[in-house]
């Protein structure tokens, strides 16, 4: 969609590894500018000017008032943590800005009200923005479907050290569309840890393992294991800019919707 003037986008965590990346990206894109920066008030970087990290200047300052932040623009991008991201939503609302969630760990109650909230403003939500993952993800489920009995399936995800939440989103966006795929659902058939005398495996089930260590931005494999062979699928991540380059997709993709709950597959023509 081509637009005359560049879309005003809000970026949250602005100070954080994903924020900083994400100004970035919106301050070289073209077709986006950078409208606002929002931080936690207990952040030192307040006050600073968004793209200070790079040694650029944005002439936008990172602040922790949410009304100033979302002041002009018309779509803010999110990967902070859900309780942040919570409250961003209903400053979204009020002020009929779209918004991009990148953020994961959401309880049932919280997805709830961004489907709600999805009612009055456009709202494109993945557990992970990235183009690669997601055409992963179509892939698995191809490869569910078309290995549905006589394979084992575990998903084996690997992350940074300061990861807080296990497993990953993505790992379990992954076992989600593989159990959709199977027509089961992932609360009933997922297997999240494994010690001491586990008996034999259900074959229903779909395991996971995780990671933590270092600096590894994202590494997830689907493992469908047979009688004789076995099948991986791996997407792994070298950089947080590909999440990037997928936000603002989804940026593109909101200019000029009003309302409604979208995905990454929307965004990317998946469905």
């Amino acid at each position: 969609m081509s637009h005359q003037s560049p879309i005003p986008v809000a970026v949250a965590g602005a100070s954080g590894r994903m924020g900083q990346m994400l100004v970035d990206a919106v301050r070289q894109s073209g077709d986006c500018v950078l409208a606002g920066a929002l931080d936690m008030s207990a952040s030192p970087a307040i006050g600073q000017d968004a793209g200070a990290f790079t040694g650029q200047s944005t002439g936008v300052l990172i602040t922790d008032d949410l009304a100033t932040g979302l002041a002009g623009s018309r779509c803010l991008i999110d990967f902070t943590r859900p309780e942040g991201t919570m409250t961003h939503l209903r400053e979204c609302v009020r002020h009929g800005v779209n918004l991009v969630i990148g953020t994961t760990g959401f309880s049932e109650a919280q997805k709830q009200e961004i489907a709600a909230a999805a009612q009055s403003i456009a709202i494109v939500m993945a557990p992970n923005m990235s183009v690669g993952v997601n055409v992963t993800l179509k892939l698995l489920e191809m490869a569910a479907r078309a290995l549905s009995t006589g394979y084992d399936i575990e998903i084996i995800e690997a992350h940074h050290r300061h990861k807080i939440d296990a497993p990953s989103g993505t790992a379990l966006k992954m076992g989600e569309v593989i159990a959709d795929a199977l027509g089961r659902d992932l609360e009933d058939c997922a297997v999240y840890a494994r010690e001491g005398v586990t008996g034999e495996r259900d074959p229903s089930t779909i395991g996971f393992a995780t990671i933590r260590g270092g600096d590894i931005v994202g590494d997830h494999t689907v493992l469908f294991a047979g009688t004789g062979e076995r099948i991986e699928i791996t997407h792994k991540s070298s950089s947080r800019a590909t999440y990037a380059q997928g936000s603002l997709r989804a940026v593109r993709f909101l200019a000029g919707r009003e309302a409604g709950l979208y995905d990454m597959f929307d965004v990317l023509g998946l469905r």
